[in-house]
């Protein structure tokens, strides 16, 4: 019979019971029940409420427990409804009346709210040291690329020449908001519930300032309602892990383009590629597409919690049982997919040559044309009405901007001087971007440096956590 099985006479049909268990997400968890159990067992002999002995039994059962469980050897019951239930049973056969008194005080209801927040946590802090090795490669790229220039897009048109290392810091930047998006998830999870019982507290004189000590949490949660019925760090969570799937998905997409014939900027290492069984000739690019696909899994997840959560009422509902799976399927999906991201950029081979000859097609050059034209004296409405006409004429004549005669060039404005060849330049168009933020030569250099100051800073993040025993 179950551990609740008092005011039952009745054990539920196998069906049911296998219907509404959740064993097989919750093994996940076996540490974090494991040290939340020890936390409370001390806190109980440490007021008294169990003796030394007894706490000494739970502490040395529990630990067993955990070894065995970690090495494979644990025997789960089939009647075992999730991990709580199947530990606890163990424990009791294990050392008797000692386990019985474990769960004095506790619901598992704040049992479970703390499991799933020191699992969350766990997940975080992983996710948090996979964003900053991710943001390192990509920075390592932008090193190593500088002064590439490729062709910057609007629309997927040809806009502007840009540094390749500009575009790639783009994406550092968007993972440098997923990781304080990340931080700030823990930030919320790092909140005991552990002493709320099942929803109103306990008659028991429970010290939640020291479970909260022993746990490595920064808090404790005021309301016992809200301590067992809060999901919105796992909400967070989940919205942190989607927003960093679709910046990974965007970076997919433009990996998959850039790897065809029609673009050719950059090859796949073999090891992140994959054939055809009846092309011989195909190198597909397939990571980068599983990645944009599993995007759609992990915003899925969210949505599911999403929708489980409107209209609870409070405290605990066993809708509740649904947060948990989707949140550890999103937080490893991300993680695998920050690993992939990272071994597609440290192997791939970029074509340099190929990035320069196409950043100087498709009239890349025509802003600069008009701000040539502006900075003597020309309205930038009218320079660009000039330029407009320009291309037109270089369209209607199968020419480049580049391919026009200081004459041709003289017929559509005095202004221009024999020095506008200069301004066609693809190098010198991207280094004349000086401006904070820009393309520019020296703007990407000030801006790689603050991308290191704040990869240490972020590091420094992950690391205090670690050291503070936030993480079990």
């Amino acid at each position: 019979m179950a551990l609740w099985s008092g005011r039952f006479e009745q054990s539920v049909g196998e069906f049911t019971q296998r219907f509404g268990a959740s064993l097989e997400i919750d093994k996940k968890m076996y540490r974090q029940d494991i040290h939340g159990s020890i936390a409370h067992a001390k806190m109980l002999a440490r007021q008294g409420i169990i003796s030394q002995t007894d706490f000494e039994h739970i502490e040395v059962g529990l630990l067993e427990i955990e070894n065995q469980i970690r090495q494979g050897k644990f025997k789960y019951d089939v009647n075992d409804e999730d991990i709580h239930m199947a530990v606890e049973g163990a424990l009791t056969d294990d050392i008797g009346a000692a386990g019985q008194r474990l769960h004095t005080g506790r619901s598992r209801n704040d049992q479970v709210a703390v499991d799933i927040r020191m699992h969350a946590k766990y997940l975080l802090v992983e996710l948090m040291a996979e964003n900053y090795s991710l943001r390192r490669v990509i920075l390592r790229a932008a090193r190593k690329y500088f002064g590439v220039v490729m062709p910057g897009y609007t629309h997927l048109q040809h806009a502007q020449p840009i540094l390749f290392s500009h575009h790639l810091l783009a994406y550092f930047w968007m993972f440098t908001r997923d990781f304080k998006r990340l931080a700030d998830a823990f930030d919320d999870a790092d909140a005991n519930p552990l002493g709320a019982a099942a929803l109103a507290g306990t008659t028991y004189p429970l010290d939640r300032a020291y479970t909260t000590e022993l746990l490595g949490f920064s808090r404790a949660i005021p309301n016992s309602l809200d301590a067992v019925s809060d999901r919105d760090y796992l909400l967070d969570l989940l919205y942190a892990c989607t927003v960093s799937m679709l910046h990974l998905s965007r970076l997919c997409e433009e990996i998959i383009i850039w790897s065809t014939t029609e673009f050719g900027f950059i090859t796949l290492s073999d090891s992140y590629s994959t054939g055809s069984s009846i092309m011989p000739q195909k190198k597909n690019p397939d990571f980068a597409e599983l990645t944009r696909g599993k995007t759609g899994r992990v915003v899925g997840d969210l949505m599911s919690l999403v929708v489980t959560m409107k209209s609870l009422p409070l405290a605990y509902n066993k809708d509740l049982q649904e947060c948990k799976e989707g949140s550890i399927d999103a937080a490893h999906t991300l993680r695998d997919c920050m690993i992939c991201m990272e071994g597609m950029i440290d192997t791939w081979t970029v074509h340099a040559d190929r990035m320069r000859e196409e950043a100087a097609q498709g009239f890349t050059a025509a802003t600069d044309v008009a701000d040539y034209l502006a900075k003597r004296g020309m309205p930038f409405r009218k320079a660009h009405e000039v330029v407009g006409e320009l291309v037109l004429y270089c369209e209607k004549h199968g020419k480049g901007l580049e391919d026009l005669t200081h004459e041709e060039f003289q017929k559509a404005s005095p202004l221009f001087g024999e020095d506008i060849v200069g301004e066609l330049d693809p190098e010198a168009i991207a280094r004349a971007r000086t401006t904070y933020g820009g393309t520019g030569h020296d703007a990407v250099r000030e801006q790689m440096r603050e991308a290191s100051r704040k990869l240490k800073s972020d590091r420094r993040v992950v690391k205090n956590i670690r050291e503070r025993g936030a993480v079990i």
